[in-house]
């Protein structure tokens, strides 16, 4: 009889039946699937679309400052800013007062692409939220949120 620990059943039940990141890890994945197709003809990526929409909400944010939005890492944002600016969707500039200090912001050509990307962002959000009810949706998004 080996020594080697086992897996206790009952265990590995409640952890396939309670775990949360693997719950929300199942969802992500099955959404970000949806979105990756729905953006996909314009040449992104569910995560790019994030980020662009980021952009247009905070409006020429600091590195950090978008990194925090996403809750992301700086470097992990540093890679996913590369093709998009390489695309000429994204500006990164060197703060005036600080050079050590990027703002990014948007192009006219990423505003552009943003704004197609959301009316296809409308049919893929609605291929989930039209399952819900209201109350289900904003439920939802609130314990999303206090996570």
């Amino acid at each position: 009889m080996s020594d080697e620990p086992t897996l206790d059943p009952d265990l590995s039940n409640l952890i396939a039946r309670t775990c949360l990141c693997q719950h929300v890890q199942r969802a992500g994945r099955k959404i970000g699937r949806r979105f990756d197709d729905a953006v996909r003809p314009l040449g992104i990526n569910n995560w790019q679309f994030t980020i662009l929409m980021a952009l247009s909400r905070l409006l020429e944010p600091t590195m950090g400052e978008l990194a925090d939005a996403l809750g992301m890492d700086r470097t992990t944002l540093t890679k996913n800013l590369k093709p998009l600016a390489r695309d000429g969707l994204l500006s990164i500039a060197a703060d005036p007062a600080d050079a050590r200090i990027r703002h990014v912001g948007l192009t006219p050509a990423g505003q552009a692409l943003l704004a197609q990307a959301a009316e296809r962002w409308k049919l893929a959000q609605g291929s989930f939220t039209d399952r819900l009810s209201q109350g289900d949706l904003a439920d939802l998004l609130s314990l999303l949120n206090k996570l």
